[in-house]
């Protein structure tokens, strides 16, 4: 997650911001990746509607990044994790690229009350503007779960979906896991949960890290993105 690109979640205050700058990496490795594959960073360049999906370079695509996302977590001077833990949290694991958890979803804007304070995992209350429910079917079962942005965020280019499932506690990190999308102007989206990762919280308790909210609860246990290791 780079620097420049963490308006909300990458402030210091008190406590670190946890949360990612709803892009997946920081601006220092989006800017290193200009050399891997364009299809990498389908997701984060999207405007108007999901990209096509590209079976043969999807996988390869997905692993580019993890390969990157480890190399700035071991050597990043703004990795979020402590060098006393980098050996033993880097490489970070992942189940593996599984294309059926890649799906297409549809943003319906949302009724219910449009901010809400989430708790975090310091103790403090964040507030926050539902976006709306993205709906989507994941494997054979009909789903959603509601987008968000931070409260004071006017421009609203990027939606932020934490989601819980029962794969907390066990296999993955028991707070949950974050996706990050870029708004798009058709309410269409592509919901990857190969892409889904740990809050910084998990590497490093000074981060200040929104929990999913229990509308964001998952009845499918998501064995896809990142997990914790073995």
């Amino acid at each position: 997650m780079q620097k420049g690109d963490r308006p909300l979640f990458g402030r210091v205050s008190s406590r670190k911001r946890g949360l990612s700058p709803f892009c997946i990496y920081p601006i220092g490795v989006v800017t290193r990746l200009a050399s891997v594959s364009i299809l990498a960073l389908t997701v984060v360049s999207c405007t108007n509607a999901p990209p096509p999906p590209d079976a043969a370079n999807y996988p390869e695509g997905i692993q580019a990044l993890r390969v990157e996302k480890d190399d700035w977590f071991r050597t990043g001077d703004d990795s979020p994790v402590p060098p006393t833990r980098r050996e033993a949290l880097v490489p970070l694991a992942y189940f593996p690229v599984d294309e059926r958890y890649r799906v297409p979803a549809a943003l319906t804007p949302s009724s219910a009350e449009p901010v809400m304070v989430m708790a975090t995992s310091t103790g403090q209350q964040r507030p926050m503007r539902r976006a709306g429910r993205l709906e989507f079917t994941l494997l054979g079962r009909e789903l959603a779960v509601t987008a968000f942005v931070e409260a004071e965020d006017t421009a609203a280019r990027r939606l932020f979906v934490p989601f819980r499932d029962p794969s907390n506690g066990t296999e993955t990190y028991a707070g949950g896991r974050y996706l990050d999308l870029d708004r798009t102007a058709t309410g269409l989206y592509e919901v990857d949960f190969n892409r889904a990762y740990h809050p910084y919280c998990y590497y490093n308790e000074t981060y200040d890290c929104p929990f999913p909210p229990p509308e964001n609860r998952l009845s499918v246990r998501v064995q896809a993105g990142e997990r914790v290791k073995k």
